[in-house]
């Protein structure tokens, strides 16, 4: 999954123009080489667990330190801190929670170019784009600190000599598990609807993304009591002791399918609760009248932004037969005009994959896919140069037999197919395991209200890969996950309904 909210508009990738904005020099950040501490209810502890783990830095390709993954006991201290502070928590009113939410955002606005800084050294997003990702998370801070205070319950029409009300209470304690590719959002979003509603959290970032996790929750929790917000550096294993932990009654995680089911499976069996946001395999259909070079435009744009490492990137393209030529065309244009190289730097327009891991994979994908037939017409080969880069690559001629068109790529490819008709297109872009997004590129309106009706997916964007009004909220579909991730239907997964009837005592 990527982010749990709708993504922000992102800058053209025309070649030569549009380049994303820095926001000046890069700051001077670099992460330290050893990452050994902890924020438990709020206050910096040393690490003492006994493993480590290496982490490489994906511009070059070298090592960038190590870090020590929280133990079990470390995940024990973080659950207490926030089971001990939710009974105050849930009693403070939803104006001085909101408040603080506030707070934190101002927080993290103005350290959003040292924010954006450390997630383009750890992850090798472009900075521009990581700075305006640091941004989007204190806008989500803020949009919860306005509609956490606006639904807390609602008064029923009973008799007139009683009161009937519903209310909304927190849940408890909420873990939230978030992954790497868009980390501030992803856990903004989620932090700010479990805070707002009187929960207390224990947060753990992907271990990919450790250090901007760890940092954007030191600024969070400085506006926040006690134990109402904590962040556990670590990975799978730190994520396996809290989702068991019997005192954590929400999990919400954003990321792989197949952890997304383990977890459904480990919390569901002791009764907790799970949203999940969880892959995607998203696909872009092109009607034919659309103009081809706007068309391409939209496809590199989902396709290659933060280098195809989006739950919502573009990884299947279904293109009417008339425009797929003169789209095809374009796409290979603006793909081979793409410039790979340091993420901080303003000229690059193509980060580096996260790890060698991503990048075997995405070669292994498009192997796959040309050995079976695929015409590659653009990239598909690993760049000639230190670091985990991989070129913008565009294939056409892909088929459904191929995993490139089945499996989760996350790279950044374009694969093609052509289609005789919108509605062929439809149908092949409602295939599969996954449900998250899809968009559609249409001149009709008919169709594209066909497409919104007919997509079994959580989101549909119609003529913008990127974009939409604060508010949304979606249920993914099939193997993305269950439950709203974003939004204020997000506030309704984490409170429990109350229903309360009052009379008046009878007087003696």
């Amino acid at each position: 999954m990527t982010s749990s909210a709708p993504e922000p508009a992102e800058p053209s990738l025309v070649p030569g123009r549009d380049v994303p904005a820095t926001g000046g020099p890069r700051p001077a950040v670099v992460p330290a080489r050893r990452l050994a501490e902890h924020l438990v209810g709020g206050r910096s502890v040393a690490a003492g667990g006994a493993r480590t783990l290496q982490l490489v830095d994906p511009a070059t390709g070298g090592a960038a330190g190590e870090l020590v993954p929280a133990d079990d006991d470390e995940v024990a201290a973080a659950v207490d801190a926030a089971d001990g502070a939710r009974a105050a928590w849930r009693r403070t009113a939803p104006g001085e929670r909101a408040a603080a939410l506030r707070a934190a955002a101002a927080a993290v606005r103005a350290d959003a170019d040292e924010l954006g800084a450390l997630l383009t050294a750890t992850t090798g997003r472009l900075l521009g784009q990581a700075r305006a990702s640091a941004e989007v998370a204190a806008e989500l801070l803020e949009e919860a600190a306005v509609t956490g205070v606006l639904d807390t319950g609602r008064s029923l029409g009973g008799a007139v000599d009683a009161v009937d009300v519903v209310r909304r209470e927190p849940r408890g304690v909420v873990a939230v598990l978030t992954p790497w590719n868009d980390p501030y959002p992803a856990a903004a979003g989620l932090l700010a609807a479990a805070l707002v509603t009187g929960n207390t959290v224990v947060h753990k970032p992907s271990e990919r993304s450790a250090r901007p996790g760890l940092e954007l929750g030191r600024r969070i929790a400085a506006a926040l009591p006690d134990g109402v917000l904590s962040v556990l550096v670590g990975d799978g294993e730190t994520g396996a002791a809290l989702v068991a932990d019997p005192r954590v009654h929400v999990v919400a995680h954003v990321g792989s399918t197949a952890t997304g089911r383990r977890i459904a499976a480990v919390a569901g069996a002791r009764g907790g609760r799970v949203l999940l946001e969880n892959g995607g395999k998203d696909a872009l259909v092109v009607d034919e009248g659309v103009d081809p070079a706007w068309a391409a435009q939209q496809v590199a744009l989902g396709a290659f932004t933060n280098t195809g490492q989006l739950c919502t990137a573009v990884e299947r393209v279904y293109v009417h037969e008339a425009v797929a030529d003169a789209v095809l065309a374009e796409l290979v244009e603006l793909a081979e005009g793409l410039r790979t190289g340091d993420p901080a730097d303003p000229g690059t327009t193509l980060g580096p994959l996260v790890d060698e891991r991503q990048l075997d994979l995405v070669a292994e994908h498009v192997g796959e896919a040309v050995a079976a037939g695929a015409r590659l017409l653009a990239g598909g080969a690993r760049v000639d140069r230190a670091g985990c880069f991989y070129p913008a690559t565009v294939l056409d001629g892909c088929t459904p037999a191929m995993r490139l068109m089945t499996e989760e790529t996350f790279g950044p490819v374009a694969a093609v197919t052509r289609v005789a008709s919108f509605a062929e297109g439809l149908d092949r872009a409602d295939a599969g395991a996954y449900g998250l997004a899809a968009t559609v590129l249409t001149p009709s309106q008919a169709h594209a209200l066909e497409a919104a009706e007919r997509l079994e997916v959580g989101t549909v964007k119609v003529n913008a890969v990127f974009g939409g009004a604060p508010g949304g909220s979606a249920d993914p579909r099939r193997g993305s996950g269950q439950g709203r991730g974003f939004g204020p239907d997000l506030l309704g997964e984490l409170t429990a309904l109350k229903a309360v009837h009052l009379e008046a005592a009878p007087t003696s």
